[in-house]
């Protein structure tokens, strides 16, 4: 295969080059905010159908217990978010659709205080994602079904007072638009 000299190419200068997003072994290179992790999960299928372990103490994924679970869903199309937790951390098990989620580091303290992470995840990518208290997270369907979602949280709902503190989607407060 030949190489095009840049030069001869009409319009490449009004383009912009993609940025390295993974490795050659598919990991991805985007440093993670201080306290996020993610755990892929591996779906195991025969013919009876298909089984995928969403948490495991076994794991050291997080030192705090399950002490209460949800599903959610979202709409093609639709927003989750601005999010923000002082009290707890989300532990989030992405299983069915396509989902965007961006987060935004906003603790002073934190080594990552001001960045952003986005990453996307569904049926074909399955993971156990923790995002820390103090970090605002959105997500988004990107698909074309009804996305599904499971939080672990680290602390139980509190219907009379909720640790649940929200931004409006087109806030100045995060550099980045949905």
């Amino acid at each position: 295969m030949e190489t095009i000299p840049e030069e001869t190419v009409a319009g490449l200068e009004a383009t912009t080059r993609d940025a390295q997003t993974v490795t050659q072994e598919g990991e991805l290179v985007q440093e993670l905010l201080d306290g996020v992790r993610i755990r892929a999960a591996t779906t195991q299928l025969d013919e009876r159908g298909s089984v995928c372990e969403i948490y495991s103490p076994d794991w050291d994924f997080t030192d705090e217990p399950v002490v209460w679970i949800y599903q959610a869903t979202i709409r093609p199309g639709q927003i989750k978010g601005w999010v923000l937790h002082l009290e707890q951390d989300d532990r989030l098990f992405f299983s069915t659709g396509d989902v965007k989620v961006v987060l935004y580091d906003a603790r002073p303290d934190s080594p990552t205080f001001g960045r952003l992470n986005v990453h996307t995840f569904g049926e074909a990518h399955r993971a156990l994602l923790r995002i820390p208290a103090g970090v605002y997270h959105a997500l988004q369907n990107v698909g074309r079904e009804d996305a599904l979602f499971v939080n672990l949280p680290t602390k139980p709902y509190r219907h009379e007072d909720p640790d649940k503190y929200r931004l409006p989607l087109d806030t100045p407060e995060i550099p980045y638009r949905l």
